[in-house]
């Protein structure tokens, strides 16, 4: 006769007798297990749970896995879905039986389903259910398969063996819980799958006369991946367009789409756009993958002094703060960190974008919708009548916007948006080329952030040097030949032989004083009042980047491949 859980556990000292009574209570109520009722009612960890149970049937107790000694192979017998329904993880084989962890070692028909799909009588280990989902996601994720793997098996297929889908299911809400054998789909599965694995943020689908390519965007460089057959273009179009919900039919006009999926445990929103060729359909699609956010303005790159600024400002009850920078260069990061950093019950906080990257709770966000006339004007002009404290313009893209956004900023508002310029003067002169008058725009403005991102260095490979002489003059000096430190990275397999792995911001501020006000109402030009705020102490993007070089986390290419627009 097993002993009783609630008593093991009272024995233990991991429950008190209250708590026990009030379990016993809700299971002759409800059912289930006496444990689920405990941990519902917060009485008791996974941990504790996990290790009453093994003591219970007297089974071994892991509190970690180690995924090394996981046999993958094996884990392929089990969908996905099945083994995150039960908690269950096959870990390997021992002699004629299968290892396999478990939470509940009391759910005995899933133990007698998993023993018929390894088609092995199974022994048990109990560990925490936390830990054997981690697992399943990361076991998982290695079992599947790879793109060239699968481009292999395409090859092999006959021409008339491939049609275009017309027919398809809905995508699974998890990209490692499909069954789906048809080569297409698994095709385009694992091309998504590699990407995220690999932190690409965009996937480069290019025809040409002869060949595909494919190409991943990682850390901000395009590389060269893979190039499948040119026959299965138009399938591999047809299904990324189906995911997408475009219109398969229309081949002559530029189409945007989206697609939602998660992988394990990993939610990725893809924004898909398809524009004509001369040699077929090209697809670009852009992942923002919502596990990795930089919501943190202490995590984005700043030094102490320009972080200390910049909380500063967000904290100003009116005026308008601009950030710049071109295309891909973590303005939205930024200016996302900025409202997370003053987001609270007593703002008011609302944001119009085109489109909306992510989703910041608090705050109230607004798509931009061309098609029906909701433009930025037009949506900031209603957002003014909301009684905002912040507003959050994504772009300011013509007079009007600056207009109405510079009007905001001197009615109560903090306003929040975005320029393209090289750096900081440049969007003073920028406003005022777009007709906004001089005198606005110098009341306005308390300051313009102009920023780029770098590649990091691969903490696995990176190796010390002394710098020579041109090198360090190309930073800007400072510092001895042979005392300073730099250091580049070799190349390993944590970061594809790159020897980068991850970027990060580098920053320049500009802030507005009665000097440079003045400089503006005098039509003075961007070199002029770039020139003053350098006087009056403003660290360039080179200064910023000669910083984090001499830190240790990146390399003098780096900076000099970003700010090659910027004047020594």
């Amino acid at each position: 006769m097993r002993p009783h859980i609630g008593q093991i556990l009272l024995e233990r000292g991991q429950i008190t007798p209250d708590h026990l009574d009030e379990a016993c209570q809700l299971q002759r109520e409800h059912g289930g297990t006496l444990g689920a009722h405990l941990l519902q009612m917060k009485a008791l960890t996974e941990e504790a749970l996990a290790q009453g149970l093994a003591e219970q049937w007297q089974a071994p107790y892991f509190p970690t896995l180690d995924p090394n000694t996981i046999d993958v192979n094996l884990s392929r017998k089990v969908p996905i879905a099945f083994a995150k329904q039960h908690r269950f993880l096959p870990l390997r084989r021992v002699g004629d039986a299968a290892q396999v962890a478990v939470a509940d070692p009391l759910d005995l028909r899933g133990l007698s389903d998993l023993a018929l799909l390894l088609s092995a009588p199974v022994t048990v280990v109990v560990c925490p259910s936390r830990v054997i989902v981690q697992h399943i996601h990361r076991v998982y994720e290695q079992a599947a398969d790879s793109t060239a793997e699968t481009i292999s098996d395409l090859s092999d297929l006959s021409k008339n063996g491939l049609k275009t889908p017309a027919e398809e299911m809905e995508e699974p809400a998890d990209l490692l819980d499909t069954d789906d054998e048809a080569p297409i789909i698994r095709l385009v599965n694992s091309i998504l799958f590699q990407a995220v694995m690999q932190r690409a943020s965009d996937i480069h689908f290019e025809p040409f006369e002869k060949e595909v390519v494919i190409r991943y965007r990682i850390d901000g460089i395009l590389r060269n991946t893979l190039s499948p057959p040119k026959r299965l273009q138009s399938a591999l179009v047809s299904r990324m367009k189906i995911m997408a919900g475009m219109n398969i039919a229309e081949k002559r006009l530029p189409q945007d789409g989206r697609i939602a999926l998660r992988i394990g445990n990993r939610e990725i929103d893809i924004r898909v756009s398809d524009i004509p060729t001369a040699h077929g359909e090209r697809l670009v699609l852009r992942l923002l993958d919502k596990s990795n956010l930089l919501f943190n303005l202490g995590d984005v790159g700043l030094s102490p002094l320009d972080l200390a600024t910049l909380l500063r400002l967000i904290q100003m009850s009116h005026g308008m703060i601009l950030v710049t920078g071109p295309t891909g260069s973590g303005k939205t990061t930024t200016l996302y960190a900025a409202l997370n950093g003053i987001n609270a019950a007593d703002k008011n906080i609302i944001a119009i974008e085109d489109p909306i990257e992510y989703q910041l709770k608090g705050v109230g966000q607004i798509q931009v919708n061309p098609k029906i006339d909701l433009t930025f004007g037009n949506g900031l002009r209603s957002i003014l009548r909301q009684d905002p404290d912040v507003i959050m313009v994504g772009e300011i893209r013509d007079v009007e916007t600056a207009a109405i956004a510079i009007h905001a900023s001197l009615t109560g508002h903090l306003v929040f948006s975005t320029l393209h310029t090289n750096d900081s003067a440049g969007a003073i002169t920028r406003l005022l080329d777009m007709g906004i008058e001089p005198f606005l725009a110098a009341s306005s403005l308390l300051a313009v952030v102009a920023q780029r991102l770098v590649r990091r260095l691969c903490v696995s490979c990176k190796t010390a040097y002394h710098p020579a002489a041109n090198e360090m003059e190309k930073l800007g000096g400072g510092g001895q030949v042979g005392e300073t430190t730099f250091w580049r990275g070799v190349g390993c397999a944590q970061c594809a032989n790159t020897g980068y792995h991850g970027r990060i911001g580098i920053y320049e501020i500009l802030m507005l004083d009665d000097a440079l006000r003045g400089m503006i109402l005098a039509k003075q030009d961007a070199g002029q009042i770039r020139a003053r705020a350098r006087a009056g102490g403003m660290m360039g993007l080179r200064e910023d980047g000669a910083r984090q070089v001499l830190a240790g986390i990146t390399t003098t290419e780096e900076v000099l491949r970003v700010t090659q627009e910027e004047a020594l």
